[in-house]
């Protein structure tokens, strides 16, 4: 018995999402993703030309200003609350007990250069402007690049009706 070909009546209808529209429309034939012009597509969110670009710099923004008040004040308030401050290691600390087994595995002394040292000297007299710069371009940086590739919300539609102002 020869199989029929369904009518056009009879095919099931697939239904697809936007998303999954865009990324058939965004395919060649190879299965390669189309190479297109930025701006060329009013709705892709990933061009210079959809609306997402301007959250995107604003999330990007957003996560440099992060990354830089992690290097700038949270780093040096970590460090202060171990027990590393200006006045020296602070007694019950955590800084002390890292400092006696520095010393102890040192045969008495803490050797310089060590993390111990290392962390005194930021507690003592703060972060080096070499290393400011260095940190606050390197976690502004990774916090720009964290917080643009933040995935987009897409608006859902309220279940509310509108209202209308007309009488």
């Amino acid at each position: 018995m020869p199989k029929r070909k369904p009518t056009v009546d009879e095919e099931p209808k697939k239904e697809t999402t936007s998303d999954e529209e865009s990324e058939e429309e965004n395919k060649s034939t190879d299965g390669e993703p189309k190479k297109t012009r930025p701006g060329s597509k009013p709705g892709n969110n990933n061009s210079s030309g959809g609306k997402g670009w301007k959250k995107r710099a604003q999330r990007a923004a957003i996560g440099a200003a992060i990354g830089a008040g992690v290097a700038l004040v949270a780093i040096p308030a970590c460090i202060a609350g171990l027990g590393f401050t200006a006045g020296g290691i602070a007694a019950g600390s955590i800084a002390a007990k890292m400092m006696s087994a520095a010393a102890i595995a040192n045969g008495g002394g803490v050797a310089a250069g060590s993390t111990v040292a290392v962390l005194q000297s930021i507690g003592a007299a703060g972060f080096s402007l070499g290393a400011k710069l260095g940190l606050t371009s390197a976690l502004g940086s990774l916090g720009a690049a964290a917080g643009a590739s933040l995935p987009l919300r897409k608006k859902i539609p309220s279940d509310k009706p509108k209202e209308s102002n007309s009488r």
